[in-house]
C-alpha cells in the first residue's frame, strides 16, 4: 500500500487493518480508501477528511457533528452523499473511528461509482 499522507493516513490504515478488501488510490487532491472498491474517505492535505456518507445522514452529520456539505471546487456541491470534516473533528481515535464508521456503515450497502 502507499505510505504518506500523514498521521491521519497512518491512523487509517491500522483501523481499516482488518478490512478483507481494502486498498488506497490517489484521488481528489489526496488519498483515498477504498473498501469493497468503493470510497470510504479520502485524507487531504492538512489532514481534513473527505468522507462519503448516507445521504439521507448528511443533514444530520452537518448539523449534529461539525461536518460540512463536501464541494468540488467553490460552491460545487458534491451532493448530500459527500461530507467534509476538519480535522480537528478527528484529533482522538474515537472521533476519527465515529467518521470511519459512518462510511462503513453506508459502504456496505452502497454502489460502486
Amino acid at each position: 500500500m502507499p505510505s504518506g499522507h500523514g498521521p491521519t493516513a497512518e491512523r487509517i490504515r491500522a483501523m481499516l487493518a482488518a478490512e478483507p478488501s481494502i486498498r488506497e488510490v490517489s484521488m481528489f487532491g489526496g488519498l483515498s480508501f477504498m473498501v469493497n472498491d468503493k470510497m470510504i474517505v479520502n485524507v487531504r492535505r492538512g489532514g481534513d477528511l473527505l468522507v462519503r456518507v448516507d445521504p439521507e445522514r448528511s443533514p444530520g452529520l452537518v448539523a449534529e457533528h461539525g461536518a460540512r456539505p463536501a464541494e468540488m471546487g467553490a460552491g460545487r456541491s458534491m451532493g448530500p452523499g459527500w461530507v467534509d470534516v476538519a480535522g480537528e473533528l478527528t484529533a482522538t481515535d474515537d472521533q476519527l473511528r465515529f467518521w470511519l464508521d459512518v462510511a462503513m456503515e453506508f459502504n456496505n450497502r452502497a454502489r460502486a461509482r
